[in-house]
C-alpha cells in the first residue's frame, strides 16, 4: 500500500481528480490523507465531500477551519458572502455528509510511518500525548448530540494563549484555533491571526508556530495545510520536522501530494484558477 498526503482542496474537485491521475492512485491498494479544508471557495465542495466519503477507510481527513465553518453555517443557516456551500445545503444527502464530516478527527498519528497530520499547528507546550488528549476533547464534543452548542461558541480569537487552566468554551475554542487556524506565535505560544504571509514576512516578535524554542512536538513528523503562502522549500525539514502541503490550488498555485514512503512530491499546476 502507498500513502499520499494531499494539501487543502477547498472544493477544487476537478484538480483533485487530475492529481490522482498524475499519481496513478489506486482505490483498492493506496490510501489518501487529507490535511483538511476539503470545502469552500472552490466550485465543487459537494462533489469533493461525496468522493472522499466514498473512499471509506482508504481516506483519512482531519478537520480544517473551513470544514468546521461549514458545520456551523449549516446549523445557523448563515454563511459568508464568499462561501460556496449552497450545493451542500440543498443536496439530498446533506445530513449524511455533514454527519460524516463532524466525525472526522482534528489530529491523526500513524505509529508505523511516524507521520502525524493536522490542519494548522499546535501549541509549543503540547507533546504527542497532550495533542492526542486535547484533540479528543474537541472531537468528543463535536460528535455528541449537543455539538450545535460547540459550533455556536467556536468563533473568536480569545483566549490566544494555551493554559491547562482553561475551561469550558474558552478551552475548546483555544484548542480548535491551534489545530485549525494558527500560523504564527510569539515565544510564549500566543497566537497571531492577522499575519497570513509566508515565513519571513511577519514582524520580528512572531515566528511560525513550529519555530518556537523548545516546542515539545519537535520529534513528530507533522504534515499540515492551511498556509497557502508557505512552501516546503522555505522550511528546514530536518530541523523542524514539518511538511507544509497547502500550496494554494484555489489561488492559482498547485495541488500537492506527498508520498509518505519516500518523501516524493507531486504537484499539479492550477494556474488556470482565478486569484480573486
Amino acid at each position: 500500500m502507498t500513502t499520499y498526503a494531499i494539501g487543502d482542496i477547498q472544493g477544487c474537485f476537478q484538480e483533485l481528480n487530475d492529481l490522482l491521475n498524475l499519481i496513478s492512485f489506486s482505490e483498492t491498494s493506496d490510501q489518501l490523507w487529507f490535511t483538511g479544508d476539503l470545502v469552500n471557495r472552490g466550485p465543487e465542495s459537494l462533489e469533493t465531500l461525496r468522493f472522499i466519503k466514498s473512499l471509506g477507510d482508504r481516506a483519512i481527513s482531519v478537520l480544517g477551519n473551513h470544514d468546521i465553518h461549514l458545520l456551523a453555517a449549516a446549523q445557523s443557516n448563515k454563511s459568508h458572502r464568499k462561501d460556496t456551500f449552497d450545493e451542500i445545503f440543498y443536496a439530498p444527502d446533506r445530513d449524511e455528509l455533514l454527519d460524516w464530516l463532524r466525525h472526522r478527527p482534528l489530529f491523526h498519528h500513524d505509529e508505523q510511518s511516524g507521520y502525524s497530520m493536522l490542519h494548522a499547528g499546535v501549541a509549543p507546550q503540547w507533546d504527542l500525548e497532550k495533542i492526542k488528549q486535547l484533540s479528543s476533547e474537541v472531537e468528543h464534543v463535536l460528535r455528541a448530540d449537543h455539538y450545535p452548542q460547540y459550533l455556536a461558541h467556536i468563533y473568536g480569537n480569545d483566549p490566544d494563549t494555551w493554559s491547562d487552566d482553561l475551561q469550558g468554551w474558552d478551552r475548546l475554542r483555544c484548542i480548535t484555533n491551534f489545530f485549525t487556524r494558527v500560523r504564527f506565535c510569539d515565544e510564549n505560544g500566543r497566537m497571531e491571526f492577522c499575519e497570513k504571509g509566508p515565513p519571513g514576512s511577519q514582524p520580528d516578535r512572531w515566528k511560525p508556530w513550529y519555530e518556537i524554542k523548545n516546542r515539545k512536538s519537535i520529534d513528530l513528523k507533522i504534515l499540515f495545510g492551511h498556509w497557502s503562502t508557505h512552501k516546503l522549500a522555505s522550511v528546514d525539514v530536518r530541523k523542524y520536522n514539518v511538511f507544509p502541503l497547502d500550496t494554494g490550488c484555489l489561488w492559482g498555485g498547485e495541488l500537492t501530494a506527498f508520498r509518505l514512503e519516500d518523501g516524493a512530491r507531486f504537484e499539479l499546476n492550477c494556474s488556470h484558477r482565478s486569484r480573486d
